[in-house]
């Protein structure tokens, strides 16, 4: 195994795709993971951490959706996660870069 900050940095910053294709966000950083897990220093666990990141917000999302019908409850609940969507991954691959350990809040363990 070979450390490579560069392609871990990638892999965060590969989340932001959604906002350019939709679903590049979800699909790159997947990719990534399963090419490169066996081969990169802390690939597969911060690749993980990415996914079960992305997981945990579609969940989010959908749970929020009804909740719009709740005197417009989903509609901050869906701004809160467009935040995080956006801030988050960024955070992660400046900590990364600079040798800390990513931290992705409010995610569920459901690729272990």
């Amino acid at each position: 195994m070979r450390e490579d900050k560069q392609l871990l940095v990638l892999t965060h910053l590969s989340q932001l795709l959604d906002f350019v294709s939709g679903v590049g966000g979800f699909i790159l950083p997947l990719v990534i993971w399963i090419i490169k897990k066996d081969e990169i220093v802390d690939m597969d666990r911060q690749g993980k951490e990415i996914l079960n990141f992305r997981i945990s917000m579609f969940i989010y999302i959908l749970i929020c959706i009804p909740l719009i019908l709740l005197l417009g409850l989903g509609i901050l609940g869906l701004i809160v996660i467009g935040f995080f969507y956006l801030i988050f991954p960024i955070v992660n691959a400046v900590r990364v870069s600079n040798g800390q350990e990513p931290n992705y809040p409010l995610t569920l363990k459901i690729i272990k």
